[in-house]
């Protein structure tokens, strides 16, 4: 890709589905430089889908062999019309898989609607449960 440059990548973790697949799934992190703005970034990453053999068939959370999101915006926030573009990812707080990649590479990096780093959020979301004290 000529207009995105990569610049770290995580190490590959597997985690199990979410949803009606029943295969495990590799994830990663990468952060990427781009003179490209969110939506034409997602469509970039959309084109790369593609390339890959992904299709998109409107059932949400299928199996595939590709899917790229966007978590993170050095701007911070975007939210557009679209719901397929809102940044930060809306549900990258609640996914392991998601912050432990993501965490592995840019621990620092702030989440600009909670303002916990990732590092945070991944510690919180990994921490023991309390037990219900009642139960």
């Amino acid at each position: 890709m000529d207009d995105v440059d990569v610049f770290a990548q995580s190490a590959v973790i597997e985690s199990a589905p979410i949803g009606p697949s029943l295969r495990r799934y590799a994830n990663a992190a990468i952060i990427v430089s781009s003179d490209l703005d969110p939506p034409a970034l997602l469509s970039r990453f959309l084109q790369v889908e593609a390339h890959f053999g992904r299709v998109r068939r409107g059932q949400r959370w299928r199996a595939r062999v590709l899917d790229i999101d966007i978590l993170l915006w050095s701007e911070g926030m975007w939210i557009s019309a679209a719901p397929e573009l809102v940044i930060p990812h809306r549900y990258m707080r609640g996914r392991n898989f998601v912050l432990t990649p993501a965490a592995m590479i840019a621990p620092h990096w702030r989440d600009p609607v909670t303002g916990r780093t990732l590092r945070h959020l991944q510690s919180r979301l990994n921490r023991p449960k309390r037990l219900d004290p009642e139960g």
